[in-house]
């Protein structure tokens, strides 16, 4: 399916196959909408990956050609695994990289969650 400025869906991503089952990941939950995973190179204690079941590359994509019960059900879905992690207090953080100056690795939409740890400020004061 062809994405805004963003070329053709890649099936053969590393998220596709995972959601194919062709690569093996360590869930820690899945529903109708979408499937959470442990990231292979955490970034905090806590660093779980949540994907949605659909092929999109980005939010812009996702949110604007999936079907609302779908965007509704992954972002309700990204709120259970922090639940469920016991990360809502002390607090996490949701990350969702887009596009080459994000450095978006993987071309299929995904969200981050970190935890686990203090994170600290993400992005230093502009100067000025």
């Amino acid at each position: 399916m062809p994405v805004r400025g963003l070329g053709d869906y890649d099936s053969d991503n590393i998220f596709a196959k995972i959601l194919r089952n062709e690569i093996p990941s360590r869930r820690v939950y899945e529903d109708d909408f979408a499937i959470a995973f442990h990231d292979i190179n955490p970034q905090a204690p806590i660093h779980i990956l949540v994907i949605p079941r659909t092929p999109h590359i980005s939010l812009a994509d996702f949110a604007t050609t999936a079907p609302p019960e779908t965007v509704a059900g992954f972002f309700r879905a990204v709120a259970i695994v922090a639940r469920q992690l016991n990360l809502e207090d002390p607090g996490y953080r949701i990350l969702a990289n887009m596009g080459h100056h994000a450095h978006q690795e993987v071309p299929h939409f995904h969200v981050h969650i970190f935890g686990g740890r203090p994170l600290g400020h993400m992005l230093p004061p502009l100067p000025g």
